[in-house]
């Protein structure tokens, strides 16, 4: 039978569905994954892995990666079309919180450098005892662990065209590690907090929509956004999802246009800030629309709603496109890369959190899920210390994100100096050590390091 239309993106679609809904399912009825907190996400790509794997379904890795790294772009633009960081930074001016986030931003900074010189000694270790890999091969540590998988892969695609094969599986396999310590260090660093007393709101247990991921019927009370539209005109979901798809024409017009003037290998890096760049033009969109009093027609609540789904989505179609027999060929290098970044990122943290003035755990928890995971994964270990989100920290992890932009793009230039500039690896991690040293060192200029609490 001849098929009149095309149904392969559909079908792939669905299929990332299929594997969310099983990670549901079983996030909703078995412990382990309650005990860990394991989203569903995870546990669907989990699923998803294994069985594109077997042999079992085929789908085509390729558009997995598209399809994640789409994703990944869309989930920028509505953190930045949604306006948080306006918002909280105003509750921080009138509550005085400004050292948490900067704390939150240089601790981010310092673990980001922290884990590029591991890869990197890692790379020229490996080099040493003759197992040659592709210089940024170790730079693959930072950007899975702290800037998720849309990342990894956005310059992993990008390397693998200037001669780092498998670039994109390698950089999605470090991701999903990220993910792994995150919650099977992060729940019990959370726990462990708790019964030493450290959480200033501490639970007495857990609520069971939180465990099983599924609200109840009688607990069905938390609004997803607002209506700004009026839905005899335009369902008010199109026109958020359509303000989306604004920013992202024009950020590819932007990236499209920008590389035109540059040379090839440089212009190709560009689409691996297509993120970034489509959250700065989110942010003017909604900057102009603020001037022009119309602004309230972006709905917070629903923009986070499409935060979320892309980010859900993203995850699935990250860890089902890995392909085990690659990662496999390169086990050794990326097991002690992984395992040296994750334990070093553990204790650096927690010396960190130590001399915090107030919130050492609350502060600490957060940060540790935002650079083993990412953001939403800080929030969810927050939300097992401080169920109900009254402490400071909720609020500063939003500035926080506001406040990195400026060291984040510097950061992403500099994981790219090996390709872009010809520098060589050591050059590179001196480089990343003087970074990491500053950001230490305004650390101390501004007061955030304390005698240690616990």
């Amino acid at each position: 039978m001849k098929i009149p239309f095309p149904f392969d993106a559909m079908l792939l679609f669905g299929s990332l569905a299929i594997m969310l809904l099983m990670g549901v399912l079983l996030r909703a009825k078995i412990y382990f994954f309650q005990r860990f907190l394991i989203p569903s996400c995870l546990i669907g790509g989990v699923l998803g892995l294994i069985i594109l794997n077997s042999g079992i379904l085929k789908l085509s890795v390729t558009d997995l990666e598209t399809f994640a790294y789409h994703f990944f772009n869309i989930s920028f633009i509505s953190v930045g079309l949604t306006n948080s960081a306006n918002q909280s930074d105003n509750s921080i001016k009138k509550k005085g919180f400004i050292k948490g986030p900067l704390w939150m931003a240089l601790s981010q900074t310092i673990v980001f450098n922290l884990q590029a010189i591991v890869g990197g000694l890692c790379v020229i270790a490996f080099g040493v005892l003759g197992f040659k890999l592709f210089p940024t091969f170790g730079f693959f540590a930072p950007l899975g662990f702290e800037e998720g998988p849309g990342q990894a892969l956005a310059f992993g695609k990008i390397w693998e065209g200037l001669g780092f094969d498998h670039a994109a599986t390698i950089g999605l396999t470090f991701a999903a590690i990220g993910y792994f310590f995150a919650f099977f260090v992060g729940v019990p660093l959370a726990n462990w907090g708790i019964r030493r007393g450290l959480a200033v709101n501490a639970p007495k247990n857990l609520p069971q929509d939180f465990l099983t991921g599924v609200m109840g019927s009688k607990e069905l009370n938390r609004p997803a956004g607002t209506q700004t539209l009026h839905s005899a005109n335009i369902d008010t979901l199109a026109f958020q999802t359509a303000m989306v798809g604004l920013v992202y024409v024009l950020t590819y017009a932007f990236i499209r246009s920008s590389g035109s003037l540059l040379p090839p290998d440089v212009a190709s890096l560009l689409w691996g800030f297509f993120f970034f760049c489509g959250l700065i033009i989110a942010y003017i969109i909604r900057w102009l629309m603020g001037k022009l009093g119309v602004d309230y027609l972006i709905d917070p609540g629903v923009q986070r709603r499409i935060t979320g789904w892309s980010i859900d989505f993203l995850i699935v179609a990250t860890i089902m496109a890995i392909q085990l027999t690659i990662v496999w060929a390169y086990i050794l290098p990326i097991s002690v890369i992984s395992l040296s970044c994750g334990a070093l990122t553990t204790i650096a943290v927690l010396f960190l959190g130590k001399r915090l003035w107030s919130y050492q755990l609350e502060r600490t928890v957060v940060i540790f899920g935002t650079v083993t995971g990412t953001v939403s994964c800080g929030l969810l270990l927050l939300r097992i210390v401080d169920p109900d989100f009254k402490t400071p920290a909720v609020i500063e992890i939003a500035v926080m994100n506001v406040i990195m932009l400026v060291p984040l793009a510097g950061l992403l230039v500099l994981v790219n100096a090996p390709v872009w500039w010809n520098w060589n690896l050591a050059m590179t991690l001196i480089a990343f050590a003087a970074v990491m040293v500053m950001a230490v060192l305004l650390m101390k200029i501004f007061k955030l390091l304390e005698s240690p609490k616990y």
